[in-house]
């Protein structure tokens, strides 16, 4: 299904933090509502119409979103470093569509662009929660990323084929807005943001671009097949390339291929994905053998999965009740760090009746870290002569963890979300050396 106006789209994609909706492709419309499952209708911002500049633009086919958020997390208990420190990160993010159709008749053609600031560099995860001398594989506060920057996400042209069933997408993207989007961004851990494709590391998520197409074909209402082309750039996150059309730098492509379905389930709405991704650049094998060549691969792959399923209504009213959600990725371990990706979820929108808006939360996930990986660190170890983990030279050897989160999200204006949540980390940094964790942590987000 799609929302009646792209502009909902819009506004819903940013007020889940950057979760991109995909009820349906351009131009249907239907009463199937995923407000539940995590995707909820427009809400006003707290400028309203802004003295009439909002519908005026929204006249010309100009839209837009503008959301602040911020994530504190603190560390209470456990972990690498057991000194206590508030962590505190923002970002602005700025979303617009300007519609075409109206001026050339081009079904559903349009331009869309995001763009991103992120401020204070201030990650608890490395910071405290893990070990430092170890790469990160989750973080506390799931809009760190990059440092303090100003980013373009993605600036796109798109339009429809085929009666509106093929929807065809160009330019500077990323593949959030075509694949993986079953799940919403709600809780402030990582490994429990969304879907799992993001954890193959041949792409980047939302807020970084590469040229790319990408096509979308409604087989029926319910089954979209997907799949598209993306520029391999290992250049794309550089700060210099933070407004950059170039694609200097660009190692192959990734071809990625997704079946969604969209369904009811006792009148319950739900999605369901599966999808699989090529990759045909060069990448190094995480693990040499002593007096070998570092070995390089050309053709990689990554597999993901996931749904998400109202189960419950609260007194017949199909946008309050709670839902189940839970992913799983599948990597080729011997070039990318994660072997395995998984999570589960409940949520439950409503739960109060005067607190219809208020959402709750809980989810676990498990990550298990490349076997070539963990090889490559044992065998520096070895080199190195050390086997103490006291050692400041050690280096950790990977293994999977755990992570546990608890939110609730109170609204007390339709502008406004108010999220404190408690973590739970088993292993950090996959480190089994490393204590267990307890976070707490302060998720805020304002729509204007």
């Amino acid at each position: 299904m799609k929302y009646k106006n792209k502009a909902l789209l819009l506004a819903v994609a940013v007020s889940a933090l950057c979760s991109h909706s995909i009820f349906a492709q351009d131009g249907k419309q239907t009463t199937w509502d995923g407000s539940v499952i995590g995707f909820e209708p427009n809400s006003s911002g707290m400028l309203g119409d802004a003295a009439g500049i909002r519908s005026g633009l929204s006249e010309k086919g100009f839209n837009f979103g503008l959301v602040y958020t911020s994530e504190s997390a603190t560390n209470v208990a456990g972990g690498y470093n057991h000194d206590n420190h508030l962590a505190y990160v923002d970002q602005v993010v700025f979303i617009f569509e300007q519609d075409l159709e109206r001026y050339t008749g081009i079904p559903d053609a349009k331009i869309e662009g995001l763009i991103t600031n992120r401020n204070h560099d201030n990650n608890l995860t490395t910071q405290r929660v893990q070990d430092s001398r170890a790469y990160f594989n989750d973080l506390n506060q799931e809009v760190w990323g990059g440092g303090s920057i100003t980013r373009l996400g993605y600036l796109s042209f798109s339009r429809s084929f085929d009666d509106r069933r093929l929807h065809w997408r160009v330019g500077q993207m990323n593949y959030q807005q075509t694949f993986d989007q079953i799940a919403p961004c709600d809780f402030q851990t990582l490994s429990l943001c969304g879907g799992k494709s993001s954890y193959a590391r041949s792409w980047d998520t939302w807020n970084i671009h590469t040229w790319g197409t990408t096509f979308a074909y409604d087989v029926t209402p319910e089954l979209t097949l997907k799949t598209g082309v993306l520029e391999k750039n290992n250049l794309s996150t550089q700060r210099g390339r933070t407004w950059s059309f170039s694609t200097h730098g660009s190692k192959g492509v990734l071809i990625p291929v997704e079946a969604q379905y969209k369904t009811q389930v006792n009148g319950l709405p739900g999605l369901y994905n599966l999808g699989v991704m090529y990759n045909n650049a060069d990448q190094y094998e995480l693990y040499t053998a002593p007096g070998d060549e570092t070995r390089s691969h050309n053709n990689t792959w990554f597999m993901w999965a996931g749904f998400n399923q109202q189960i419950t209504r609260s007194h017949d009213a199909l946008n309050r009740g709670m839902s189940l959600a839970g992913g799983f990725a599948l990597g080729d371990q011997r070039t990318d760090p994660f072997h395995v990706a998984a999570s589960l979820s409940a949520r439950y929108r409503g739960l109060f009746d005067a607190l219809p808006n208020d959402w709750i939360g809980l989810g676990v996930s498990y990550l298990d870290m490349s076997k070539y990986q963990a090889r490559a660190q044992r065998l520096q170890n070895t080199l190195n002569g050390i086997s103490d983990y006291s050692d400041p030279g050690y280096t950790p050897v990977v293994g999977h963890s755990i992570q546990l989160d608890l939110y609730y999200r109170f609204r007390p204006v339709p502008w406004l979300d108010i999220q404190p949540d408690i973590q739970y980390w088993i292993h950090p940094g996959a480190i089994k050396e490393t204590q267990d964790a307890v976070v707490v942590g302060l998720k805020t987000a304002v729509r204007f």
